[in-house]
C-alpha cells in the first residue's frame, strides 16, 4: 500500500493520504469528511481503483482547464490558495484546526467552507474540482411570466409608447378578466410585472421598438468607430447639405424677401469648407452654384466682396473626388449624378442618417452661432420664434443679400483658419511638421500626402456637365431638341441619315445645345431665331399658346372645308354639259376667248376727264 492509493472497501471508497508505522491516514471520497487515522487491520478485503474508476464511482463534474473561462480559473486559484497552507499539516489534528481558524478569521470565510474545499481537494487531488458550479438558470416561464412577456411585447415595446402602468392595465383586461370584464381575484401585482420587465430589459430592444431603427442609429447606437477619419483617411471626401439660414433678408428697397438658402461642401478629413452657395433657389440650381464656387479662386471671390485674404487661408479650387449626400431629390437626380462623367464618385446615405455626415451638420451650427450673437435685432430668427406673443423677426430685417454674404464669408474664413480642432487625430509626421490645429493647415498638409483625392476641372466643362440632358433627333431640317431646330454644318450625313443622340441643354437660354459625343461637347446653334435668348419655359409657353390657337381654329377650318366642298359641288351640278363638244378647234376657240376677255389695264386705270 502506498500514498495516494484508492481503496474500495464494500460500498465506501477511500484515498490513502499518509502512512506511518501501522496506521493509515484516509479520507472517505464519497462522504468527504475530515480524514482520520486508522489501523491497517481495520481495512480488509479492499480492492484498488484507478483515478478513472474513482470518477466513475463518484460522478462529480470536473471541468477541463482548457475550456474554463478566466473567471472560473481565478476562483479555482483563490480557493486553492486558502487550503494550500493546510495541506502540509493536514494529518496533524491540532495544527490543522489552528490553521483553519486563522484562515477563517483572516479572509472572513466560514470555517466549514474551508473544510469543504480541503476535503474536496484531498479526495480527488485535482485543483479543477474547486471550480464553481455552472450557473444553470431555469428559463421555464410560469403562466404569469408568459403573460408578462406577451403584454410587454404587445403593449409596451411598440411605437404607441405606452407607459408600463398602461401596459399592465391592458394585460389585466386581456388576460385576467372574465367575459364580463370582472377582474379575477388572483391577478398578479404591478410590482411583479415591473420586476419581470426590469429583470429582462434590453435597452437596444427598447430604443428600436419604441423609437424605430433610424432613431436608434442616429441617437443611441454605440459609437465604436474611429470617427469620420475611418471613413475619410485623406482629403477629398466632401459632405454636401443645405439649410435655411436663420436670418431674414431685404432687397435694396427695404422690402423683406425671406430667408436665404445655404448649400455647402465640407471636407470630411480636415473639416474645411470647400465652397458654398447662397441663393433663393434650391435643387439642382443651388448645387450648380456650389460646384462652381468650389473650383473658384477664393482670393478673387473674397476680393469681389472687399475682403483680402492670404491664399493659404482658403486654398481650395478643386472638386473632392467623392461626394457624400443624403437622399434629397436634387442629390439623387440624374443631373447631379452626371458628375460621374468627370470621375467623381457619389454616395447617397440612407434616409434620416444625418449623423453619417456630421461634419457638415456641425458646420451649419457653428457658422450660425458665429454671427447670431452680433446680429440680434437685425432679422435674426431666435429659438422662440414659434411661441405665442413672440416678436415678428421679419420686421427687424435690414441686411441685404450682399451684406449677409460678406458676414458669411467672414465666418467661413474664421471657421477654416482660426477654429481649433481639439480632437483631430494627429499622426507622428504631422506633429513632427508642427501642423497647426486649424482646418486650412490640415487641408494644405493633406493635399500633399498620398491618398488625396482632388479633381482639377475647367469651369466650362463643369458647367456643361451639370446641364440637364435630353434626347435629340436628327432630321433633314436640323437637330430637333425640345421641339426646336438646331444646326451645325459638320453633321450633313447625320441630317440625311437620321438617328437619336444625347444632348445637353441650358434651360435658361435655348440659343444653343451641346451634342455629347465620346465625352466631348459639340455646340449647335438655334435655327429659329425668334426663340433666341429665351428661357425654355418661355419657349414652351409660346409653343403651347400656338398649339392652343391651332386647336381652337381647327373646328372652324374643318367647317370651312365642308362649306367649300358644298359650294364646289353646287356649282358643278349647275353647269350645263354639251353633248357634242368640239375638241379639234381648241386653239382658235382659245384665241377668240382671249380677245373677248382681254382688258387694257392702263386704259381702265386712267382718271375720268
Amino acid at each position: 500500500m502506498r500514498k495516494n492509493d484508492i481503496l474500495k472497501c464494500g460500498d465506501s471508497i477511500f484515498r490513502v493520504l499518509d502512512i506511518k508505522n501501522n496506521e493509515i491516514f484516509l479520507i472517505d471520497c464519497g462522504k468527504r469528511t475530515i480524514p482520520t487515522w486508522i489501523s491497517e487491520d481495520e481495512i480488509q478485503d479492499c480492492t484498488y481503483l484507478t483515478e478513472k474508476e474513482l470518477k466513475e464511482y463518484i460522478p462529480i463534474p470536473i471541468p477541463d482547464f482548457d475550456t474554463m473561462d478566466a473567471k472560473s480559473l481565478c476562483i479555482i486559484n483563490e480557493r486553492y490558495t486558502l487550503i494550500s497552507g493546510i495541506l502540509p499539516i493536514v494529518s496533524d489534528f491540532r495544527m490543522r484546526n489552528k490553521r483553519i481558524a486563522a484562515i477563517s478569521a483572516e479572509y472572513g470565510i466560514c470555517r466549514q467552507t474551508i473544510i469543504n474545499y480541503l476535503c474536496l481537494y484531498l479526495a480527488f487531488q485535482d485543483k479543477a474540482v474547486l471550480a464553481p458550479k455552472p450557473c444553470i438558470s431555469d428559463t421555464t416561464l410560469s403562466h404569469d411570466e408568459k403573460n408578462f412577456r406577451w403584454a410587454i411585447n404587445k403593449f409596451y415595446l411598440n411605437q404607441n409608447k405606452n407607459s408600463l402602468r398602461t401596459a399592465y392595465t391592458l394585460m389585466l383586461k386581456e388576460k385576467y378578466c372574465d367575459c364580463f370584464g370582472v377582474l379575477h381575484p388572483d391577478y398578479p401585482s404591478f410590482n411583479r410585472f415591473r420586476y419581470f420587465y426590469r429583470k429582462n430589459k434590453k435597452l437596444q430592444t427598447y430604443y428600436i421598438s419604441r423609437n424605430g431603427i433610424k432613431d436608434y442609429q442616429k441617437n443611441h447606437r454605440p459609437l465604436l468607430g474611429d470617427g469620420v477619419q475611418e471613413f475619410a483617411p485623406a482629403v477629398g471626401v466632401g459632405f454636401l447639405d443645405s439649410t435655411v439660414c436663420d436670418v431674414y433678408i431685404v432687397n435694396e428697397a427695404g422690402n423683406v424677401i425671406g430667408r436665404p438658402l445655404l448649400t455647402t461642401c465640407i471636407d470630411a478629413y480636415s473639416s474645411l469648407c470647400c465652397g458654398y452657395s447662397l441663393s433663393w433657389e434650391g435643387g439642382v440650381y443651388s448645387l450648380r452654384g456650389l460646384m462652381l464656387n468650389i473650383i473658384t479662386n477664393k482670393q478673387e471671390l473674397c476680393k469681389k466682396h472687399g475682403i483680402i485674404i492670404e491664399k493659404s487661408e482658403w486654398d481650395c479650387d478643386m472638386l473632392p473626388g467623392t461626394l457624400v449626400t443624403d437622399r434629397g431629390s436634387e442629390y439623387i437626380s440624374e443631373t447631379f449624378e452626371q458628375l460621374a462623367d468627370v470621375g467623381i464618385r457619389i454616395i447617397n446615405l440612407p434616409s434620416f442618417r444625418a449623423d453619417l455626415k456630421s461634419e457638415v451638420e456641425r458646420f451649419f451650427g457653428l457658422i450660425q452661432d458665429s454671427f447670431k450673437p452680433y446680429l440680434k435685432g437685425k432679422g435674426i430668427v431666435m429659438p422662440d420664434y414659434q411661441e405665442r406673443g413672440t416678436r415678428d423677426y421679419r420686421k427687424d430685417a435690414c441686411l441685404t443679400m450682399e451684406d449677409f454674404e460678406k458676414v458669411l464669408i467672414r465666418c467661413i474664413i474664421y471657421y477654416n483658419s482660426q477654429r481649433i480642432l481639439e480632437n483631430f487625430p494627429y499622426t507622428e509626421d504631422m506633429i513632427k511638421d508642427k501642423i497647426q490645429p486649424f482646418s486650412n493647415s490640415i487641408w494644405n498638409y493633406g493635399k500633399s500626402q498620398n491618398g488625396a483625392n482632388l479633381i482639377k476641372i475647367d469651369k466650362e466643362i463643369l458647367t456643361l456637365t451639370l446641364l440637364p440632358r435630353t434626347i435629340g433627333k436628327f432630321r433633314r431640317n436640323g437637330l430637333i431638341v425640345n421641339k426646336m431646330r438646331y444646326k451645325n454644318r459638320d453633321f450633313i450625313e447625320e441630317y440625311l441619315s437620321g438617328g437619336t443622340v444625347k444632348v445637353a441643354y441650358n434651360p435658361d437660354d435655348v440659343s444653343n445645345v451641346w451634342l455629347i459625343k465620346n465625352g466631348s461637347y459639340i455646340r449647335f446653334e438655334l435655327i429659329e431665331s425668334r426663340y433666341a435668348g429665351k428661357q425654355l419655359l418661355e419657349v414652351q409657353q409660346l409653343q403651347e399658346e400656338k398649339k392652343s390657337l391651332v386647336q381652337a381654329a381647327e373646328t372652324a377650318s374643318i367647317q370651312a372645308q365642308i362649306d367649300l366642298a358644298a359650294h364646289i359641288l353646287n356649282i358643278a351640278d349647275n353647269a350645263i354639259k354639251h353633248e357634242n363638244t368640239d375638241v379639234k378647234g381648241i386653239r382658235e376657240t382659245r384665241k377668240r376667248e382671249t380677245r373677248k376677255t382681254h382688258i387694257n389695264y392702263m386704259k381702265e386705270g386712267e382718271p375720268n376727264e
